[in-house]
């Protein structure tokens, strides 16, 4: 049976994002929050595995203990089990960061033969923390994975989307496999797996479960931190040309030519 961890992301359900004057980092405190959509497509891709192979399935999330919420809301798609990692000197993690946190729960779980993670998460899209974690787990990863076929000597044949076409690759078991939206379609929640996840016991595991000291994670134990929040500068004066477009072109070509001429 295979051992299955999936890792999600609580975010902000809003473009309104306000940051921290002191510390640069998103307030997620009193802001509607949603399960980040891309991991929604790992959860689904993982319970799709332990359908055709066998196995369990365990969700894990750092974040403040409002992220419980995603856990459960993503235990009512039928996975069996979930982690909430949360600790006040967990907050302000950059991606290292928190995949050194994701690393040590993953650890302290007894590893796994597959970690999913989506592509990236919609409040950083820096899309690192999956290929971070892997490198500090010492596994291979592929990301962008847009199809899974398992071979008869229990390796992993992996279709990667690229900007034209795909990769096709094969990993060893244990890997990382981080998925795009193309990989499938989430299923419905069921009721009863619905009314099951209200009732699950999830474990919170904090600084010293993990056996981290304060200044190795969170916000001490980030090598980048924002320093500075600002628009960018505008680049001189905009109009705006209303009209036919043969006008609006031959204007447009004037324009053009006594630019090039200044």
């Amino acid at each position: 049976m295979l051992k299955i961890i999936v890792c999600i992301k609580q975010v902000p359900e809003t473009q309104d994002v306000r940051l921290d004057p002191v510390t640069h980092t998103l307030k997620r405190e009193g802001i509607k929050s949603i399960i980040n959509p891309f991991d929604l497509y790992a959860v689904e891709e993982a319970l799709r595995v332990k359908e055709a192979q066998g196995g369990k399935v365990t969700l894990l999330t750092m974040g403040p203990p409002q992220a419980e919420e995603a856990l459960r809301e993503a235990l009512g798609y039928g996975p069996d089990a979930a982690v909430l990692l949360s600790d006040r000197a967990f907050a302000g993690a950059d991606t290292w960061a928190t995949a050194l946190t994701l690393g040590r729960a993953i650890e302290k779980l007894g590893g796994a033969d597959l970690i999913f993670t989506g592509k990236q998460a919609i409040d950083g899209d820096t899309a690192q923390v999956g290929p971070m974690l892997a490198a500090i787990l010492n596994i291979p990863f592929v990301a962008w994975a847009r199809k899974l076929t398992f071979t008869d000597n229990n390796r992993l044949q992996v279709e990667r989307m690229m900007d034209h076409g795909y990769d096709a690759v094969e990993v060893e078991l244990p890997a990382l496999i981080t998925v795009v939206k193309e990989i499938n379609e989430p299923r419905m929640p069921s009721f009863k797996a619905k009314l099951k996840a209200k009732k699950e016991p999830i474990p919170v595991w904090g600084l010293n479960d993990l056996g981290f000291q304060p200044e190795q994670v969170g916000l001490a134990g980030s090598f980048t931190q924002v320093v500075k929040v600002f628009p960018p500068p505008a680049r001189g004066q905009s109009e705006t040309w209303e009209g036919p477009a043969p006008e609006l072109a031959a204007r447009l070509w004037q324009r053009l030519k006594e630019m090039g001429r200044s």
